[in-house]
């Protein structure tokens, strides 16, 4: 019987093929990539004749460029589309961003570029930037209708796109082996409760308890590592919420895609040539709570922000949602102790445990296992303050037992006995949905 792990290895070999076969039909790799660089570097170095079309002077090149060479009509057609891709579009990665099953894209080197597909890493062999400055240009035209640049005074950029994907570039002098460049690709239909379900990412009672922890307004963080789906998981939580909320959301790139009709999306910016002009995520913050949110969600938090989001969840903006980098619920506290004292709060820790404590309900847990699927490992409200010490409660997690012989992650997902602190909140608001769950009569 066939797996679900046969059909994403099985996926990942077709789309690898797939990306080379257009290559591979050419038997002189070597000359079209030669070719390709001539006819860039002249259309460069000259302006276009005001009596042509953009088709037409791309067309004239190529005929100059490849006269003397026997090229067949397949190989002419290839140097034409990478050239029109290199104008319209950017360039060697423009098949890369429109392709839906990528979800991430990684330039190393001019001819060593990673792409991801469902959680597994694939070289591809047949794109390849022809040197540093050409990756340069690329980045520049991705982030320039952002108002963003990188060049050697601002050799680090991270920013979104217009589609709404993410990119991080680095050069030289910040790099040492030339521009290394990430992009985080966004899924135009964000994957859905449902979606996680079918792949197992969680179970059907977890994303019932989810949904009514969201509708009960319970303040929760999703935590997790890089690439775990910290942000997938944001999105999809916000979208249980009811479509007659103010809803305001706090990030450093766009990234949510909420669908609700009364939503407000506030965005950083980055200080200017003067240095100058900056606005944080904790300047947003502290201005939301003057714009009379019913919701407020921070994309991430990641420093003295901290401090501003416990408030506001404390002071009557119950149902707020945000995102931590941590590897467990546990570390998400320690951690946010530590952003809280980053702020300059002169209070001892025990009152910032407190303040914790009093304001976040739900901490979930969400990791990118070693076969590349991702689980919410961990679902835990934070019980009681003892002994100076937050406990947590687990409410659901997953287990894992070991791999299997295909290296699939194997364990078992885990419904703890009890009834939550927290379901007295949901069913403060007229929420019941969740009685048959924890038996309650």
């Amino acid at each position: 019987m066939k797996t679900l792990r046969d059909a994403f290895d099985v996926k990942i070999k077709q789309k690898k093929q797939d990306v080379l076969n257009d290559y591979d039909i050419f038997p002189d790799k070597k000359l079209l990539d030669k070719l390709r660089t001539e006819i860039i570097e002249n259309l460069i170095d000259n302006e276009m004749p005001s009596n042509v079309s953009l088709t037409e002077w791309i067309n004239d090149e190529i005929d100059k460029t490849i006269e003397g060479y026997d090229l067949t009509n397949l190989e002419r057609s290839h140097l034409f589309n990478l050239i029109d891709n290199e104008i319209n579009g950017y360039g060697p990665i423009s098949e890369l961003l429109e392709d839906d099953n990528i979800t991430e894209i990684m330039i190393n080197s001019p001819d060593e570029i990673y792409i991801e597909i469902d959680g597994q890493l694939v070289k591809d062999e047949s794109v390849s930037f022809i040197n540093d400055e050409h990756i340069i240009r690329t980045v520049q035209r991705l982030i320039e209708p952002m108002g963003r640049t990188i060049d050697a005074s601002s050799p680090m950029v991270d920013s979104r796109l217009p589609d709404g994907s993410r990119i991080n570039a680095v050069i030289p002098p910040l790099s040492t082996k030339g521009p290394v460049v990430t992009i985080r690709k966004f899924k135009e239909n964000m994957t859905t409760i449902d979606e996680l379900i079918r792949i197992g990412s969680l179970t059907p009672y977890m994303a019932r308890f989810l949904d009514a922890a969201v509708r009960g307004k319970l303040n929760i963080i999703v935590c997790g590592g890089t690439g775990s789906g910290k942000t997938t998981l944001l999105n999809i939580l916000s979208g249980f919420i009811q479509d007659n909320e103010r809803i305001i959301t706090i990030e450093d790139a766009a990234e949510l895609r909420l669908n609700q009709s009364h939503v407000i999306s506030l965005e950083t910016r980055t200080m200017n040539y003067e240095e100058s002009g900056e606005i944080t995520i904790r300047d947003l913050v502290i201005n939301s709570l003057r714009m009379r949110p019913d919701r407020i969600i921070v994309g991430e938090v990641r420093g003295s922000e901290a401090f501003d989001m416990l408030q506001a969840m404390n002071t009557g903006h119950d149902g707020s949602l945000t995102t931590l980098h941590a590897n467990s619920p546990a570390d998400a506290l320690n951690r946010l102790e530590t952003m809280v004292l980053m702020g300059g709060i002169d209070i001892p820790i025990k009152a910032v445990r407190e303040y914790i404590i009093s304001a976040i309900d739900l901490i979930v847990n969400i990791e990118r296992m070693s076969d590349g699927r991702r689980k919410v490992t961990s679902i835990v409200e934070l019980e009681n303050f003892s002994g100076g010490e937050i406990k947590l409660k687990e409410i659901f997690a997953f287990k894992q037992k070991g791999l299997t012989s295909k290296g699939e992650v194997d364990g078992e997902y885990i419904l703890y006995e009890g009834i939550p602190k927290v379901i007295k909140k949901i069913r403060a608001r007229g929420i019941h949905d969740l009685d048959d769950i924890f038996n309650i009569e």
